[in-house]
């Protein structure tokens, strides 16, 4: 038997359907690498607590009490089974099947699985699969044979518990494992002898076995430690060979001459760089020089000055001969670069018009809904060179825009756009471009040598002079209606005080808005998000009648927006309600305080950065978080995070810490199987940082892996086309 045979060589074919179906279990090795969540052991119930709602759960626990009742208003009857874990409760309900009350009597233990749900406010689990354990008792589902296995798995003190479909259970799926590892002979494996060796690790086969027929935790314990660092390796060798790779592709070296429009931005600039952007600069300097392109994520807090150091390097690419453009998400923060580099630069902007500096250059803007003229004229400077600064949104991807001498791409948060946008604008130089990539959500270290892994990065850390401190407090308008008016109170002091405020709702109107980014709600029915166009008529007749408001959102007219913005900016504006288009890029040194109303539906980094547009001034910052959800429930505990600290590093844990860690190599985009089942980015830092030292020596020695065909076999596994064109494309 050989792990890339189908899983119908083991088991059944209706088996091999299901596990197909409901799992996307293919082959064999997908099926052996279909770890267990956990294990049950003797004397340890599961947590009832932990069951979080709509989640398909297998729990150990016991029978306490049986009940069978008639249904109200219809014929039938309800057998309600109550479990337990000593502490919490959990219902069990079944419909018509009195008969199972033999099988289910008080005292017993067993596996029970199902979809978790809420009825009369309780959890319960609706006609679930169960096993009852220590013992081999027929039940009606023909599963004698499986409850013995299991029955013996126990006696031994573990049983692995397995992510599971309604079709499938837990047990079912430890009798096809346990089917598969039968015939198992000793497997060929793709790690290197000496490194498993030098790093005491198990070989696959051992490994394989122990993680589903482990007799102890030092067995589950030895079999994670290898095939936990079988997945870090994997990842990491591919990431240096992706970084090999880069190295090897020839680009122009882009040095700035001496007495160009850099020296001349230098000069006229009105404050000092800081030392994190002085040094920043310094690098980007020198990976312009190089003869092979730049690849480098700059990083940093709200604030921090991170478009400054791309400009300057920007316009080191103009004194260079080349030309730079900017790619920006929305036409809001596309604007929003174009005005401030425009005033930045000054006369170093108007090239060859009147007043215009003898040295400089041009900044052209093109977005999706510019005038025919402006889209013409904007184009045409592209592709003539006029533009050493072209700044945009997704229209500088249409296959028409064309440059002279494109030389640096700079993306601006980056995770706004897909791998074939990015790799769509890239394309458009002579020769491979320089590219910079921006966020101004800081990524973990570990994160940042894996999803990141083939990019260099610069951390801008400290923010500079006079940027006052931000307190955020969560106001909780379902709890305490008052604090709701107070909020209001608050925002009209701060317009007294001579400043400006801004308000954020999810979404624009009736329809859900693409400026959106919810987080789930916890699993509770609730209304509907606040939206801009329901909520500023309120507001406008009530709690902030009589002061200057106006509104933002996504699908206004780009005229609107920008005359919005220019109004808001020169104060002409008290209060701005908007969506997440003010997210990023809105500069608005007078505004001083934020209301984010139905706070708990964004997620922790998103809620930063948009903290991050007021304070920017020398009067301190004020954002209250309003929500209606209770204490203790997670996305309130989100909002107490994001007030109790302003460390974007820490918040950018704990926001991951609440979704699902994905695929970083590629599988969420290409639809695949993850390929990190082990693995936890945030966990496994150790190991992360061990795997990428093993990677870089291999590389190093082995660049094409030609010494090593097992292991370039299991990366090609991995990366099926599909996925390696989208690394390739990232």
């Amino acid at each position: 038997m050989e792990l890339h045979d189908s899983v119908q060589s083991v088991v059944g074919d209706r088996t091999a359907k299901v596990l197909r179906t409901g799992l996307g279990i293919e082959t064999v090795e997908d099926l052996l690498r279909h770890y267990p969540r956990r294990y049950a052991e003797r004397g340890q119930l599961t947590d009832l607590a932990e069951l979080e709602i709509d989640e398909h759960v297998t729990v150990m626990a016991k029978i306490e009490s049986v009940s069978n009742r008639p249904m109200k208003g219809r014929r039938g009857s309800i057998l309600e089974v109550v479990v337990t874990d000593g502490r919490g409760r959990l219902s069990l309900t079944f419909f018509n099947q009195p008969g199972r009350a033999r099988q289910l009597v008080v005292g017993r233990v067993g596996l029970f699985s199902g979809k978790v749900s809420l009825f009369n406010k309780k959890r319960q689990l609706a006609h679930p699969d169960y096993m009852l354990v220590g013992a081999a008792d027929d039940d009606e589902d023909g599963d004698a044979e499986a409850a013995a296995e299991a029955a013996a798995a126990f006696a031994q003190g573990l049983i692995p518990v397995y992510p599971a479909t309604g079709a499938m259970a837990s047990w079912k799926i430890a009798k096809a494992v346990q089917a598969a590892l039968g015939p198992l002979e000793t497997l060929e494996d793709p790690l290197p002898p000496s490194m498993l060796e030098r790093r005491g690790l198990l070989g696959l086969t051992d490994a394989l076995k122990l993680i589903h027929l482990p007799t102890s935790r030092a067995d589950v314990a030895l079999a994670k430690k290898r095939l936990i660092f079988e997945e870090a390796y994997l990842l990491q060798v591919e990431l240096a060979r992706r970084r090999a790779a880069a190295a090897a592709v020839a680009a122009v070296s882009r040095v700035a001459q001496p007495g160009g429009v850099l020296d001349a931005f230098d000069a006229r600039l009105p404050f000092t760089l800081t030392a994190g952007q002085v040094e920043v600069g310094a690098t980007l300097t020198n990976d312009l020089a190089q003869t092979h392109p730049m690849h480098r994520l700059l990083q940093g807090e709200v604030g921090s000055g991170k478009t400054i150091v791309a400009l300057r390097a920007m316009l080191a690419v103009v004194d260079a001969g080349g030309q730079a453009a900017l790619l920006a998400p929305t036409e809001v923060l596309a604007q929003q670069h174009h005005r401030s580099i425009s005033a930045m630069l000054g006369p170093l902007a108007e090239r060859g018009l009147l007043g215009g500096a003898d040295v400089g250059t041009r900044v052209a803007l093109l977005t999706g809904s510019i005038g025919a003229a402006a889209r013409k004229q904007a184009m045409l400077d592209a592709v003539s060179g006029d533009a050493g600064i072209v700044i945009g949104t997704h229209a500088l991807l249409e296959d028409r825009v064309g440059f002279f001498d494109l030389g640096l791409v700079v993306i601006d948060e980056q995770h706004r756009f897909g791998v074939e946008q990015r790799a769509a604008l890239t394309s458009k130089g002579v020769h491979p471009p320089h590219v910079l990539v921006m966020t101004a959500t800081p990524i973990p270290r570990t994160i940042a040598m894996t999803v990141f892994g083939d990019l260099d990065i610069s951390t801008l850390t400290e923010l500079p002079l006079g940027r006052s401190p931000i307190s955020t407090h969560v106001v909780p308008s379902g709890d305490k209606p008052h604090f709701l008016d107070r909020t209001w109170q608050r925002v009209r002091e701060e317009v007294e005080a001579g400043h400006q405020a801004f308000v954020v709702c999810p979404r624009i109107g009736a329809a859900e808005s693409d400026d959106m980014e919810p987080v789930a709600d916890d699993g509770d029915e609730r209304r509907p998000p606040l939206a801009v166009l329901e909520v500023a008529p309120q507001l406008i007749d009530g709690a902030l009648a009589g002061l200057r408001v106006e509104i933002l959102h996504g699908r206004m007219p780009p005229e609107a927006k920008e005359d919005v913005m220019r109004e808001f900016t020169s104060g002409a504006v008290d209060v701005l309600i908007a969506t997440t288009v003010v997210e990023v890029g809105v500069d608005v040194p007078n505004a001083t305080a934020m209301v984010v109303l139905d706070a708990d539906r964004f997620g922790v980094s998103q809620l930063h950065q948009l903290r991050g547009r007021i304070g920017r001034g020398s009067a301190p910052g004020v954002c209250l978080l309003v929500t209606e959800l209770p204490e203790h429930v997670p996305a309130r505990e989100r909002l107490e995070a994001v007030a109790s600290t302003t460390d974007g590093f820490e918040l950018s844990r704990i926001d991951l810490e609440s979704r699902r860690e994905g695929d970083v190599l590629g599988a969420s985009q290409s639809g695949k199987r993850s390929s990190l089942r082990l693995l936890s980015v945030l966990r496994d830092e150790d190991v992360i940082v061990d795997a990428r030292e093993e990677a870089a020596t291999l590389i190093a020695a082995d660049p094409t892996l030609d010494n090593h065909p097992l292991l370039r076999a299991a990366l090609d596994a991995a990366l099926d086309p599909d996925r390696a064109d989208y690394l390739e494309k990232a």
